[in-house]
């Protein structure tokens, strides 16, 4: 071998990195949850960005920031419904932002649990038995039955004064009525929460509304706009604001777009599992978001992104972070 060649192949180096080297969780001796999850700092990959964001989320609390936790409808569906409910229990979360079909499964699950099922399933027969599939969790159809006798008898309360309304007074009197300690609609409701739903009218509960609306009052309404305007005020007034999305989509942004209007969010952790290549908003790391001035650039690390399955590692961040 020539030493041309033997450069390409062992180019070696004179330079002596500085970083921490990559080390893992020695599992010798007595096992302690606390130190794996520190050991996520060296070990790599995901891990890494995990330890990233739970030190992201230690700082949020350490600086009082006003915390957005914002997240879409199949982290309700999942057993993270309970993860949420502890977070704003404990007092944790300062503004919920989510889609209406959070709002629809969180109030099923009150009253009527989702099963488990199978990813590989025979959908048509799922359709003849009145089941319907979310990924590996099924909810049987007379859950959404229950669900619309319900919300008439709330419909009739809640719009009995006023005839248009807000989401977040939907998400709050509607967290009133309702007695299971892992709501979240109730925690927030009974911790002082809000609950924004910009496209409440995205699942069951548009529907049921739209039918309460033919059929019995032909002059009740949402009023989104209302919320807009207490969302980026109480923004604007907040010294420090952190986000934690928890997948994309609408959530995600009403959150980073209205701290626009206050200069950006100083924190960030982002969770998805969505692509970038497509120019979409769930795909959006959080340095596309500083771009636009939706979250701030500072020169310590203030935003991340995890791209994992929110089950797999969102309990682990409040694991470690919030507890």
């Amino acid at each position: 071998m020539t030493d041309d060649t033997r450069d390409h192949v062992v180019p070696g180096s004179e330079e002596e990195l500085t970083s921490a080297d990559v080390r893992g969780y020695d599992f010798r001796g007595e096992f302690d949850f606390g130190e794996l999850l520190e050991t996520y700092a060296t070990t790599g990959f995901q891990a890494t960005q995990l330890a990233e964001g739970i030190e992201i989320a230690q700082k949020m609390q350490e600086n009082d920031a006003t915390v957005y936790l914002t997240f879409t409808s199949n982290i309700i569906s999942s057993g993270l419904r309970e993860v949420v409910a502890a977070l704003v229990r404990k007092g944790y979360v300062d503004v919920i932002i989510t889609t209406s079909g959070s709002l629809t499964e969180d109030v099923i699950k009150t009253e009527k649990p989702f099963k488990m099922g199978e990813w590989d399933a025979d959908e048509a027969e799922l359709r003849e038995r009145g089941i319907n599939r979310l990924g590996n969790i099924y909810v049987p159809s007379d859950r959404y039955v229950w669900l619309e006798e319900y919300l008439y008898d709330f419909f009739d309360d809640f719009f009995a004064e006023e005839k248009i309304r807000t989401p977040t007074a939907f998400a709050r009197e509607l967290g009133e009525t309702l007695d299971d300690e892992d709501s979240v609609l109730k925690q927030a409701a009974d911790n002082d929460v809000p609950v924004y739903c910009p496209a409440l009218t995205d699942a069951e509960v548009g529907n049921f509304l739209y039918y309460y609306r033919q059929g019995y009052d032909s002059d009740v309404g949402i009023e989104i706009l209302d919320d807009y305007d207490s969302l980026i005020e109480d923004g604007m007034l907040a010294d420090e604001t952190g986000l934690i999305a928890v997948g994309g989509g609408v959530p995600k942004h009403h959150a980073i777009m209205t701290n626009l209007f206050r200069g950006g969010a100083d924190h960030a952790i982002y969770i998805s599992t969505g692509m970038e290549g497509d120019g979409s908003l769930s795909g959006a790391p959080p340095n596309e978001a500083v771009s636009w001035g939706k979250i701030k650039d500072e020169e310590e690390t203030n935003y991340t992104l995890i791209e994992a399955e929110a089950t797999l590692v969102f309990p682990l961040l409040v694991a470690a972070a919030f507890n």
